[in-house]
């Protein structure tokens, strides 16, 4: 039997004497994945975090990591012996010291055989060359974070652990350091869980992402199925990517729904022929048709760089989007028709 890197056994995570997340499982595989944990502010993602490197104490559940056990109801390893890194949100370098002095706090532990970060380059990946001199005080909070991120890194740790780790840094660094870091993780293979409430950093970091809503871990999954194959209603509206609209199934591979006609394609679930369901449908399930019997009225239309996102109005009233590649010629304004391709076909079609 394969032994996972970290395992997270049926744990509750209490903060302040309150449950914050409840009856939790999941692993981590493989030395070297990158986990990511999304959710709402004040779910509890922080406490998984501080729980794990020990700072807080489990209330039910096991914690091993390496095979051993490292928190339980009888058994709490010192957050000093876990050799464990947590990086948090808010600026946590010591004051008195330089910004390079925060940085090699703790890089000169034994490696115990791992091989030695390139610091220089860690350094320069994280844009902090010109701000070493300084101190905490004389500089931003972006620049703070990114010297907390590059002092947990130069650790070395089993585990890192990222409590927000970019949510500070300006959007037009922020996807440069999102590859650099990939790739140093990767490179170092060094195990790591990512707390974040940006979707899309936690679909490109994660190997698994975990979705945290209402005291509960509800689904944790390769990115790809999270998005593609949401397990509950709850999660569709957390990530906020589609919409449903009511549909009664017609056949095996089909659906009804009253203002598209047909819908087409794979069942992800079984549903008996009549039975009334909600469909999932997101931006990209439908296709634009200039010369479609079947268009819709724009209410609102999005420009995202690379791509226009079109919301439609059906004669229900239903508000639809549809995604629209931003070098397709004609464009469609407020009021105008829009076509929508038919037969409609979807390659995964999830209902609930």
């Amino acid at each position: 039997m394969t032994k996972n890197f970290l395992e997270v056994e049926n744990v509750t995570f209490v903060a302040g004497g309150n449950n914050k997340v409840n009856n939790v499982s999941f692993s981590i595989e493989k030395e070297g994945d990158v986990v990511c944990l999304l959710g709402p502010s004040g779910i509890g993602k922080t406490t998984i975090l501080r729980t794990i490197a020990g700072l807080e104490k489990v209330k039910k559940g096991t914690i091993r990591l390496k095979s051993k056990i490292i928190s339980s109801e009888k058994k709490h390893t010192e957050p000093e012996l876990r050799n464990i890194s947590l990086s948090f949100q808010d600026n946590s370098l010591f004051p008195h010291y330089t910004v390079e002095k925060n940085i090699y706090l703790g890089a000169e532990k034994k490696l115990n055989g791992k091989k030695k970060i390139d610091d220089k380059n860690l350094i320069k990946i994280l844009d902090l060359e010109k701000i070493l001199d300084k101190y905490p005080h004389q500089i931003s909070s972006g620049e703070a974070q990114r010297a907390s991120l590059a002092r947990s890194i130069l650790f070395q740790p089993d585990l890192l652990l990222l409590d927000e780790p970019l949510s500070n840094v300006d959007q037009s660094f922020k996807e440069e350091i999102q590859v650099q870091l990939k790739k140093l993780l990767k490179k170092l293979k060094i195990t790591t869980i990512i707390v974040t409430h940006d979707s899309y950093e936690a679909f490109y970091l994660g190997n698994k992402c975990g979705i945290i809503l209402d005291g509960q871990l509800k689904q944790f999954d390769e990115p790809y199925n999270v998005y593609h194959f949401p397990n509950s209603v709850e999660v569709v509206n957390f990530l906020n990517r589609g919409i449903l609209i009511p549909a009664k199934v017609t056949g095996e591979n089909s659906l009804e729904n009253k203002d598209l006609g047909t819908i087409k394609g794979n069942f992800i679930k079984h549903y008996p022929k009549g039975s009334d369901v909600q469909l999932l449908l997101q931006p990209e399930d439908l296709e634009h048709d200039d010369k479609s019997n079947l268009k819709l009225e724009v209410v609102d239309r999005k420009f995202r760089g690379t791509s226009f996102i079109y919301t439609l109005r059906t004669l229900s009233k239903m508000l639809i989007p549809v995604f629209v590649h931003s070098h397709h010629i004609h464009q469609h304004e407020v009021d105008e028709k829009f076509g929508i391709k038919r037969p409609i076909y979807i390659e995964h079609i999830v209902c609930f």
